[in-house]
């Protein structure tokens, strides 16, 4: 895909999420590989509602900004996937409500925080990690999610919101979009006694598919 479609790209799936309510004002963020290794990103302090494609920040395939508005400060959170998942096209971080009510709860397993309710939120996300608190843009975010040495394609940043990577900028934010409607129902179930899917459910999804689980 050519830089201009790509930049067309990123900011209508922005538009998209925005308009639906999945990340408010100011917050969230998308980075893109483009054909040369470098990057795409939104700038810093941006709303997804009102982004420019002739502004987005475009990183060379050192991380130097090479044209446009700075990016957003959470760049050590997108390098790190890109460091430790070689498949990785995209990364998309949002401040969803439900994802985030769900970061905060004690009773959350930070093994697997979304139980596999559904068959597309395991294909499509595998296990979610949940990373501790860390202020907004510390490059120790970035160290947490080297730490899981690529072995998670999403993690949901307590008291913040979730971070997905996906092959191409469409499979991360359909992965988003499933982490967040997951952590939805999550919510809505919890204490209901819901039933998922089983041992042997899951394993054929994971076989299949190919899933990391």
């Amino acid at each position: 895909m050519s830089d201009a479609l790509l930049r067309e790209a990123i900011c209508r799936f922005a538009a998209s999420l925005y308009r639906r309510g999945l990340t408010p004002g100011a917050s969230g963020n998308i980075s893109a590989r483009t054909g040369d290794g470098g990057l795409l990103v939104t700038p810093t302090g941006s709303s997804f509602g009102a982004l420019d494609p002739a502004r987005l920040s475009r990183l060379d395939a050192s991380g130097a900004l090479v044209d446009g508005d700075p990016p957003t400060k959470e760049m050590p959170l997108h390098q790190a996937f890109y460091e430790t998942r070689k498949g990785a096209g995209a990364v998309v971080h949002l401040h969803s409500t439900h994802s985030v009510a769900l970061s905060m709860l004690p009773e959350t397993d930070p093994d697997c925080v979304l139980p596999p309710l559904t068959a597309y939120s395991v294909m499509r996300l595998g296990r979610v990690r949940l990373l501790p608190y860390f202020r907004p843009g510390d490059p120790a975010m970035g160290d947490a999610v080297r730490g899981l040495a690529g072995r998670r394609s999403a993690v949901l940043l307590a008291n913040h919101g979730p971070v997905v990577a996906g092959r191409d900028l469409e499979a991360a934010v359909w992965a988003m979009e499933e982490l967040e409607e997951t952590a939805k129902l999550t919510l809505l179930t919890r204490g209901l006694g819901p039933v998922g899917l089983n041992d042997a459910q899951i394993a054929d999804i994971v076989k299949h598919y190919g899933v990391e689980w």
